[in-house]
Formats: structure tokens, C-alpha cells, sequence
């Protein structure tokens, strides 16, 4: 059975930081890009951030670039979003996902969701 169990949102002042992290199972980690997309209410759900497990390749959308760092832990099979400097517009809920190789990073087409995870950013 295919998982990806999301974890680490919160509440967190203006300026603060959070660590989302992201376990997948039941699918070779390998075989994906890992990351993450976010739907604020009202709005569209849009890329985030995305990592290629096998090789580390990382690569962010302008909304975050310089605030956020994804990275992977291969051997744990888990993906993390590292969020610094976050503003109230980065709230959303965050949910994690697996696009395969060679597809496009963006909802789509993604293979697998994980459930979200709600990050609130006062102000």
C-alpha cells in the first residue's frame, strides 16, 4: 500500500521557521521526484518545491526560493521542507507528493498524494 504520511505543520509567528517532514512507503523512492505543493483557501494548489531522491537534484518555485530547503534522507525514505523567514502568505495546506520520472512537477501529475498538513503564519 502506497503512503506518504505527511507531518510538522503548525502555528508559527511571521518570521519564524517549520520543518515539514514527509515518510513514503509501498513504492521504490528511487523511481520518483518527492516534494511538496500547497493550497491556500480560495486558491489553486501550486508547486512548492521538488527533490529527485536518486540524485538530489532540488529545484523551488519563485514563491519560496531562499526561504525554503528541501533535502531526502534515502536510507529513511522520507522528505523534508525545511521553511525559514515565512510570511502569513505561505499559509496553506501542505500536502506531500510523488511525481515519476519524467513527468512534470505539478499537481496533474502526481502519482501519489499524502494527506496535508496545515501551516498558519500569523502576522
Amino acid at each position: 500500500e502506497v503512503q506518504l504520511q505527511a507531518s510538522g505543520g503548525g502555528l508559527v509567528q511571521a518570521g519564524g521557521s517549520l520543518r515539514l517532514s514527509c515518510l513514503a512507503s509501498g513504492f521504490n523512492f528511487d523511481d520518483y521526484a518527492m516534494g511538496w505543493f500547497r493550497q491556500a483557501p480560495g486558491k489553486m494548489r501550486e508547486g512548492v518545491s521538488g527533490i529527485t531522491p536518486s540524485d538530489g537534484g532540488a529545484y523551488y518555485f519563485d514563491s519560496v526560493r531562499g526561504r525554503f530547503t528541501i533535502s531526502s534522507d534515502n536510507d529513511k525514505n522520507t522528505v523534508y521542507l525545511q521553511m525559514n523567514s515565512l510570511k502569513p502568505e505561505d499559509t496553506a495546506v501542505y500536502y506531500c507528493a510523488a511525481v515519476a520520472k519524467g513527468k512534470y512537477f505539478r499537481p496533474s501529475d502526481v502519482d501519489y498524494w499524502g494527506q496535508g498538513t496545515l501551516v498558519t503564519v500569523s502576522s
